[in-house]
């Protein structure tokens, strides 16, 4: 396996504090699970937050940009990139992306929102010594907004079941498990799973279609496109409020399914909701200030 790239060095633009002309982390990302052998990886719960990256000084997005953390809150944070998410609690999604999208960051806001750590990047050593290597790290960390994500052994699949079921059962998402003998690699590969009883994918809208009877005057449909080009119609999972204010065309949304058609399209699609986790471009004015409210 390939070892990721050096990270390029963050550039900002004076009187922005907003990340422009650099690449995106190098982040690893995930496969659907297919029946592997759960003894081989380790297993956490997938969790509904936003991806982010810190590089030793900054936390980024998976775009590259910025979030405007106060300066208390990655005060504790080591020198050392590390890969997690930003998490407020299960169900919470749409109130912590509000939160650190935000150009000027509310302490308020802040103060409930974790940083879930799950790998460390930068290392060559494979999964479960970087996983050793963390928890080590993390005994002389002293933050109270720094976490390292549960990874569980598990004997077997049925025991892999029962964790998904409890994981479920407190509205979490689902499982991701990653291969102990794993180098982090910045690629989508076999060594990173997912794990839902449904599963989810993205696209960007491409038009409103007009809804009739009920919905008359209304949203319908959304008409949609993957990113490998599928267009099709998803026409559930909305509301009544988000069927007169739709995702704009362009947006990314995140919907539902249970697998796919031989045309390859994606059977009893349900729209979940409008998926950006970029922070905030200021159009003009200072550099974001911690603490501002």
């Amino acid at each position: 396996m390939k070892k990721l790239p050096l990270w390029l060095p963050l550039v900002l633009l004076p009187g922005t504090g907003y990340a422009e002309g650099i690449a995106p982390p190098p982040l690893q990302l995930a496969s659907d699970y297919q029946q592997q052998d759960v003894t081989h990886y380790r297993v956490s719960e997938k969790l509904d937050g936003v991806r982010a990256y810190w590089n030793g000084r900054e936390l980024l997005s998976r775009g590259g940009h910025r979030f405007s953390a106060p300066d208390w809150f990655v005060a504790g944070f080591p020198d050392t990139p590390l890969d997690g998410e930003l998490w407020l609690g299960r169900g919470r999604f749409e109130e912590l992306s509000a939160a650190v999208r935000r150009y000027r960051p509310i302490d308020a806001e802040w103060k409930s929102i974790r940083f879930m750590v799950f790998d460390l990047p930068a290392s060559e050593l494979p999964f479960e010594a970087r996983l050793n290597a963390l928890q080590r790290l993390f005994s002389h960390l002293d933050s109270p907004y720094l976490e390292l994500l549960e990874q569980r052994l598990l004997p077997d699949n049925t025991a892999l079941a029962a964790y998904l079921a409890e994981v479920e059962a407190l509205d979490g998402e689902g499982l991701m498990l990653r291969h102990r003998d794993s180098l982090y690699s910045a690629s989508r590969n076999q060594d990173l799973l997912k794990l839902k009883r449904f599963q989810d994918a993205e696209a960007r809208v491409l038009a409103h279609l007009p809804g009739q009877g009920k919905y008359a005057g209304m949203l319908g449909a959304l008409l949609v496109e993957t990113d490998d080009g599928r267009q099709f119609r998803l026409g559930t999972g909305f509301s009544d409020a988000q069927r007169q204010q739709p995702p704009p065309v362009g947006a990314r949304v995140t919907y539902r399914y249970q697998g796919e058609t031989g045309q390859r399209l994606p059977r009893f699609a349900s729209f979940v909701r409008v998926r950006n986790d970029e922070p905030e471009q200021a159009d003009s004015g200072p550099a974001p200030v911690s603490g501002v409210k």
